[in-house]
């Protein structure tokens, strides 16, 4: 074909914060489906908090980007041409192809999206990995139920509004953190959480104890930092944590070795004391949960149960910006890049 496609490779591996000399943004031609392959071309991409450890090569539970690869994420793509069975020019599929414009695949982990069942955008949304982060880690981990207080970090983001919405569902008092008194202000007003503090703004421990009288029953954790430090304190016997993120420390723990906090020795005590059940989690580890997730999902966000917003920049080349904004909570909502037309 003699179209040019454009890819956004790691150029370097950053050292603290990523900035935009880690990235690269290159040409090279679209490339030409073999016999049983298909053409991509990319109209979302999305934008998560996980890609900034495989940007580092530190240890972790998935191989990191090589310098000079493409960078990793999510995609919804159509198929512009194929030589496969299963797929059709014109399909829009899930995909993870990464930063660039267009790819091949051989069909492999590929889902197809059917655009008339909800926008195409939302397979790497609310009816995508973030919204089954949120689905699995708070059911499966979390366990909410009737008249509990359930906190989340990150509140407005795509990983977090679910979470306390789903809480609100099951009938939990749902408080959400946010950083900003705009965000705050949706994650109560057009979300439904029960309240929803600012860490921007000073004494967060004070207004938590405010905010959960009855203490802390769930904790979905995205952030760590100061945001953990506030709410730990609150955490009643036999709470549950999924530790599903810690944008806050990003920047640290996965270059180099992390120092062990000074406080470490009374979180281990509080632990035993309280009998708290803390659990790191991967959304693939409840793969086989992904058809419950889209039942309830779906059905919740159709009854106008689950609300979801959006946070959207144009052109690949906006995606590193757009990264780098992200790890600040600069997005409000789901951050995707809208690579290419999307004719849904």
């Amino acid at each position: 074909m003699s179209q040019s496609a454009s890819r956004i490779v790691l150029a370097s591996r950053p050292q603290g914060e990523p900035t935009p000399a880690n990235f690269r943004l290159e040409g090279f031609p679209v490339p030409t489906p073999g016999d049983g392959q298909l053409l991509l071309r990319t109209i979302y991409l999305s934008l998560d908090p996980y890609m900034r450890g495989r940007m580092s090569d530190g240890p972790s539970y998935a191989a990191p980007v090589p310098v000079d690869g493409v960078m990793d994420g999510g995609t919804v793509a159509e198929v512009i041409a194929s030589h496969h069975p299963g797929f059709a020019k014109g399909d829009f599929v899930l995909a993870h192809s990464g930063w660039q414009s267009h790819a091949l695949s051989d069909g492999k982990g590929l889902r197809k999206v059917d655009p008339k069942l909800a926008p195409i955008s939302t397979a790497v949304g609310v009816l995508g990995m973030p919204g089954m982060t949120a689905y699995t880690g708070l059911l499966e981990i979390g366990k909410p139920k009737a008249g509990e207080t359930v906190v989340v970090a990150a509140a407005s983001g795509a990983v977090g509004s679910a979470v306390g919405q789903i809480a609100r569902i099951k009938g939990a008092h749902a408080v959400g953190i946010a950083g900003g008194r705009e965000k705050c202000d949706y994650v109560v007003n057009e979300l439904g959480f029960d309240a929803c503090l600012d860490h921007r703004e000073p004494d967060l421990a004070a207004r938590l104890k405010e905010a959960c009288p009855k203490g802390i029953d769930v904790y979905f954790e995205n952030v760590g930092g100061a945001v953990f430090e506030a709410v730990f304190p609150r955490l009643n016997p036999f709470a549950r944590i999924p530790v599903c993120g810690l944008i806050a420390d990003y920047n640290t723990i996965y270059d180099g070795d992390t120092p062990t906090p000074k406080w470490a020795n009374s979180i281990m005590r509080a632990i035993l004391v309280k009998r708290l059940n803390f659990r790191g989690f991967i959304v693939s580890d409840f793969a086989a949960l992904h058809g419950d997730f889209l039942r309830d999902m779906s059905h919740w966000l159709r009854d106008g149960k689950i609300k979801h917003r959006e946070f959207v920049t144009e052109g690949l080349a906006s995606a590193p910006e757009a990264f780098i904004g992200l790890l600040k909570g600069a997005n409000f909502g789901k951050q995707l890049v809208r690579v290419g037309p999307d004719n849904s």
